[in-house]
């Protein structure tokens, strides 16, 4: 039996040192190293590598360049960038353009072989697979933003989502805690919003007994409680000023310092945050940190509306349905596809559920729907074709594609402009 080939990583270092001590530490680890000079070799040699260790500062193409240049390929190798240089903004340039983790020189070599580890032992970045039960990505919009979270899990990169209120993203924070590394570790979750400012540092980095009027024990925060794990900061553009270096201090360098304590604790929590706000407009308000803005954003992932993916609607609405023994009407469907649920899916939960309680049937219909659903003109906003029209009309129109195509579910969704599960769901609504 043939042994299992080892996974081969290309070191890109103009110092020879350099190179030396990554190849001995890699092959001692039990890979396969291609050490190379410059940003030319590694362009030319990408193909043959599992894995590129890219220095930024390199002559000639420089690595940032290397990186832009690795996405116009069609199968780039995921990238970590090693460098002495790197500024904050650089690393969100270089993650936007594809590396999924940098480290600074010197490298701490068992924090590279950790990383390493966890790329290689990961789910395959490009590839997000079918979606995780109680998921639905029934619109390419939502397949990308699950694309994306596959890229960030493998890394302990900092990640932040973007996205209306409603839009999912505590459901993606969780996907993203459970393809990563700290997957067997707790998951913490924090809303920014909800916490009274007086309180939030005692909150996010614990207190000791006595730090303060009322403080009759020691608590542990959320940032300790959180080791080994993901801390999850909801409606982060919420956080006091106040507490905003501290949180910086503890992203910077994993350590931070309770309220009253007199040294300091050390957490490897991963960090996922989550905005509605616009933290650009909040940063140049003076509401906002600079410096924790350009720290958080390493991997931004913007989750979008459910008026941007209305492939997802109909889908949605059947999950919240499930056990409720209710099905929406075909007249139903049509208001619910062409409303632009500005409250996202939770609007679009609320509202089934009351339609599931007011029906008197099996059958939800147009009345049970909320009176802004029910004022929704069908074939609004930007509805699939089969989304907007009669239901005769649509029938005829899938009799016809199934008909065009002898009867190929997977070619007749094409022709409609829906996704194949969307025209399984129509059949059986009606009864076809």
């Amino acid at each position: 039996m043939a042994a299992p080939r080892k996974p081969v990583i290309m070191v890109v270092d103009d110092e020879p040192a350099q190179r030396i001590l990554l190849r001995n530490a890699l092959e001692s680890a039990g890979y396969g190293v291609l050490p190379r000079a410059t940003g030319e070799e590694a362009l030319g040699d990408a193909a043959h590598c599992d894995l590129m260790l890219l220095d930024v500062r390199l002559p000639g193409m420089d690595g940032l360049e290397v990186l832009r240049r690795l996405r116009q390929t069609p199968t780039p190798p995921p990238v970590m960038l090693l460098t002495a240089y790197m500024d904050l903004r650089d690393a969100v340039a270089a993650v936007k353009d594809g590396a999924l983790d940098y480290l600074e020189k010197p490298v701490d070599l068992d924090e590279l072989l950790t990383a390493i580890e966890d790329i290689l032992g990961g789910p395959d970045p490009g590839d997000c697979g079918a979606p995780p039960p109680g998921v639905v990505a029934e619109s390419a919009a939502m397949r990308g933003v699950l694309r994306e979270a596959r890229r960030a899990a493998p890394s302990n990169a900092t990640v932040l989502l973007l996205g209306e209120s409603g839009t999912g993203k505590e459901v993606l924070a969780r996907l993203i805690h459970q393809w990563g590394p700290g997957a067997a570790g707790p998951w913490v979750a924090v809303n920014c919003g909800a916490i009274p400012a007086a309180l939030f540092e005692s909150h996010l980095f614990g207190h000791e007994k006595g730090a303060f009027t009322g403080a009759d024990a020691a608590h542990r925060g959320c940032l300790e409680e959180a080791r080994g794990g993901s801390l999850f900061l909801d409606e982060i553009g919420e956080m006091p000023l106040e507490a905003q270096p501290k949180l910086l201090r503890a992203l910077e360098s994993g350590m931070f310092r309770p309220v009253g304590a007199a040294a300091d604790r050390h957490s490897d929590a991963r960090i996922v945050a989550a905005t509605n706000r616009d933290l650009e407009a909040a940063v140049a308000a003076g509401e906002f940190r600079e410096d924790l803005y350009y720290r958080i954003n390493v991997f931004p992932i913007h989750v979008p509306p459910l008026r941007e993916r209305r492939d997802d609607i109909l889908p949605l609405a059947a999950m919240f349905l499930r056990g409720r023994h209710k099905r929406l009407s075909p007249a139903a469907e049509r208001l619910m596809a062409a409303h632009d649920w500005p409250g996202n899916a939770r609007e679009l939960r609320n509202a089934v559920e009351r339609a599931a309680i007011l029906s008197a049937g099996a059958l939800i219909l147009p009345d049970d729907l909320p009176p802004a659903v029910r004022r929704a003109a069908p074939g609004a906003g930007a509805a699939p074709p089969l989304s907007g029209g009669m239901e005769a009309v649509q029938k005829r129109a899938i009799l016809d594609a199934l008909e065009e195509t002898g009867g190929n579910k997977t070619r007749a969704a094409e022709r409609l402009g829906i996704s194949r599960r969307s025209l399984v769901y129509k059949l059986r609504s009606y009864g076809m």
